[in-house]
């Protein structure tokens, strides 16, 4: 699971404790993006470091996969930590390590609109992958930085999966196949990122899986749609829960330019799955046959083998 934390829009830490009770073991929290240089990034670290110390009975800020385990054997929620998009890095590949260093185990390459390192997937046109996005796509693999291809452009996302030398993942992505928005997938890319070793996680967006009530049975359309072209082992959860339907709206509504929702003065506003979907997504796997090992590794074993070979 990935959760963007931004009290502003009903996304405080102390929500968290629903993910726990709603029985996720893992949420990896976006803790900057392409809204924040290098300093800003650090000071954000920083903070909600000292902020889950107030957690600490419930909640542990993990880094390997062995700290993970750790956790869920303790009964707590395993907290990691994100970048959505590379703006982060101020085009320093040095910073890669820097981040590694202070917990940031994965990144998203560019954020719906184009940057140093690539196209974004609401631009005109995806000019493709950027030399200085090479290196660094290079550098993360080195590293052992996951590489994160949500809210990318289809072009710049094949190049960077025909680049990379270590499994790629899209984190919160559904099925263009299905409804064909500029956030969602083509079967290309589900292909693709499988190919890697990497795997798809499904969004919660309403935007993006076509139902504004957020049915079990909508998200798992789109997950079995990604089952069907490349099996259970290369498809997650990655939802991107909101907890305030309202604030993201108005937020979506002032970025015309990213979201073409926005343009639309009847658009009724976005809603987004919550933890205890968890629940109603299973039963719908278990209905249709998923065996035990399937839904294990849709629930939590892609993402934790994944990391395994990553991380370094």
């Amino acid at each position: 699971m990935v959760w963007p934390w931004e009290p502003w829009c009903g996304n405080d830490l102390g929500k968290l404790e629903r993910f726990r009770a709603a029985g996720h073991n893992i949420v990896s929290i976006t803790v900057a993006g392409d809204n924040h240089n290098i300093g800003e990034a650090v000071q954000r670290i920083a903070a909600i470091k000292r902020e889950l110390g107030a957690f600490s009975d419930t909640v542990a800020l993990c880094r390997t996969v062995a700290e993970i385990d750790a956790a869920v054997a303790d009964g707590k929620l395993a907290a990691l930590l994100h970048f959505e998009s590379t703006r982060c890095f101020e085009r320093i590949l040095d910073m890669v390590a820097a981040f590694y260093e202070l917990g940031i185990g994965m990144a998203l390459l560019a954020f719906n609109q184009s940057n140093s390192a690539g196209g974004g997937c609401m631009e005109v046109e995806d000019g493709g992958l950027t030399h200085f996005g090479r290196s660094l796509v290079t550098e993360m693999g080195r590293v052992g930085m996951l590489l994160d291809l949500s809210h990318c452009g289809h072009h710049t996302a094949m190049l960077a999966m025909e680049h990379a030398t270590k499994p790629c993942v899209f984190t919160h992505s559904n099925a263009a196949a299905l409804i064909p928005h500029p956030r969602n997938i083509s079967d290309e890319e589900v292909r693709a990122c499988a190919a890697t070793g990497g795997m798809v996680g499904i969004s919660g967006s309403s935007m993006y899986h076509g139902d504004p009530d957020c049915s079990p049975q909508t998200l798992f359309r789109h997950l079995d749609h990604f089952v069907s072209l490349v099996g259970p082992d290369h498809v997650g959860l990655g939802i991107d829960s909101v907890f305030d339907p309202e604030a993201i709206s108005a937020f979506i509504r002032a970025r015309p330019d990213e979201w073409p929702e926005a343009r639309d003065p009847d658009w009724a506003g976005v809603k987004m799955a919550l933890p205890e979907d968890l629940v109603g997504l299973t039963a719908c796997m278990l209905e249709a046959g998923y065996d035990d090992d399937a839904i294990r590794a849709i629930l939590g074993g892609n993402w934790r083998r994944i990391c395994q070979a990553v991380w370094s």
